[in-house]
């Protein structure tokens, strides 16, 4: 994902949910409360890698077709 959206010039920020209490809480608030994650729960899987678009007005499990969406 970062490959592409670098390679497309989008701006993005990474993060590591495992860096730190703060990175993991917010993560699981989203997994937690958003029925996007809904099937994936059911799966087993946790949701990741995932694109969070504008603190969460939109959320992505794979790159988008039309990346200008992410713009």
């Amino acid at each position: 994902m970062k490959e592409a959206l670098s390679k497309e010039g989008i701006k993005f920020a990474s993060v590591d949910i495992s860096s730190g209490m703060l990175p993991l809480k917010k993560f699981l608030v989203y997994r937690d409360s958003r029925p996007e994650f809904d099937e994936i729960k059911k799966q087993g899987r946790v949701g990741l890698p995932c694109i969070v678009v504008d603190d969460g007005a939109q959320i992505y499990f794979g790159l988008p077709e039309n990346l200008e969406e992410l713009k």
